[in-house]
């Protein structure tokens, strides 16, 4: 059987849930995305996917100051969204960078975004997070968002301790007031995640490309740690930014870098079970995240209609239990990996 990716999970006690199925919009940004990966999509395209995903009822979208640097939440801004109910869907954004002006750079008034060209720094102090939640809200024309993650504070040295000392004791604050449901952080790595649980009460964790079909290094030490403390994971680059999701035959992208000889072959031998059983690779990737009982959520991005119905139909897919048994004897996956079945 497939999965349902409308059907709805909850986030510990914060009142949220969110669908099996949510959007990530890093690739609707059109603005270069941390290590040069682009998002080339233009304003009029991203806003008809963004509306394509409200009128299909996908109701959980993650975005970021980050991603095109205010344009992705600009778009959100500019989509279905902001005028559907507010009940209707979930909204994620993160903290960690602020956004400047760019002096000489186009202005709000000439950019379709409605936002001219702003620079991400980087911040995860107390004052920046009030300021960064505020800004927001109002690229994303909303009154408030249930969700937020703070941002890869790994990326500078003095992120952790400002993250520590700043950033989520702010965010519990909000939390507390109201202001926010729930909270986190969202990240490339699990084991900085991993300190953050110890040390505060989170709800959810988005967790990029950590945990895979391909990559399965969150999954001994880390997840079991998120299922005892009922904290949920939002599994963000199911596809690990294109492997999963490319053809083989032509250079593809691991991590948002060229991937390794060893990878692809594992991803050949992971396609090979999936063609034999007349199956998507894509299908696979999706549900074998979606299986785990930490994981609510997967927001694959999607830079057009067509991927946007296509991950849909993903999650729906009918997958024989035969291909998780294949993928478990060939050792392409843990024994100890849930799987759909």
């Amino acid at each position: 059987m497939g999965m349902n990716p409308f059907e709805k999970i909850q986030i510990g006690d914060t009142g949220v849930s969110v669908p099996l199925l949510g959007l990530g919009t890093a690739p609707l940004s059109g603005g270069v995305l941390g290590d040069g990966l682009m998002g080339v999509t233009a304003h009029e395209e991203a806003v008809r996917v963004i509306d394509r995903a409200q009128a299909l009822g996908i109701s959980y979208v993650d975005t970021a100051p980050l991603y095109g640097a205010g344009r992705a939440e600009a778009r959100v801004g500019n989509s279905a969204y902001a005028s559907a109910d507010r009940d209707s869907f979930v909204i994620s954004t993160k903290i960690g960078r602020v956004l400047d002006p760019i002096e000489g750079g186009i202005t709000a008034a000439d950019d379709p975004d409605g936002i001219g060209d702003l620079n991400a720094v980087n911040s995860w102090t107390r004052d920046d997070v009030h300021r960064s939640i505020e800004e927001s809200l109002m690229r994303l024309n909303m009154d408030s968002v249930e969700i937020i993650y703070v941002h890869d504070p790994d990326v500078e040295p003095y992120g952790e301790e400002q993250a520590l000392n700043e950033a989520f004791p702010a965010l519990i604050e909000l939390r507390e007031q109201g202001v926010i449901k729930a909270i986190g952080c969202g990240m490339n790595i699990w084991d900085m995640p991993l300190k953050f649980i110890q040390r505060f009460d989170l709800d959810i964790i988005l967790l990029a490309g950590r945990y895979t079909l391909l990559d399965h290094s969150g999954l001994d030490e880390f997840l079991p740690v998120c299922v005892e403390s009922d904290v949920k994971i939002t599994i963000g680059g199911p596809y690990n930014s294109g492997i999963l999701a490319r053809d083989l035959s032509k250079p593809v992208t691991f991590n948002y870098e060229q991937a390794p000889g060893h990878l692809v072959e594992q991803a050949r031998k992971l396609t090979e079970i999936c063609v034999s059983h007349g199956i998507d690779l894509k299908a696979a990737a999706l549900q074998f995240v979606l299986a785990h009982p930490a994981v609510a959520t997967a927001v694959p991005g999607a830079q057009s209609t067509a991927e946007l119905e296509q991950n849909i139909a993903m999650v729906q897919q009918d997958i024989p239990s035969a291909v998780w048994s294949d993928m478990r004897s060939a050792g392409l996956i843990p024994d100890n990996a849930p799987t759909p079945d």
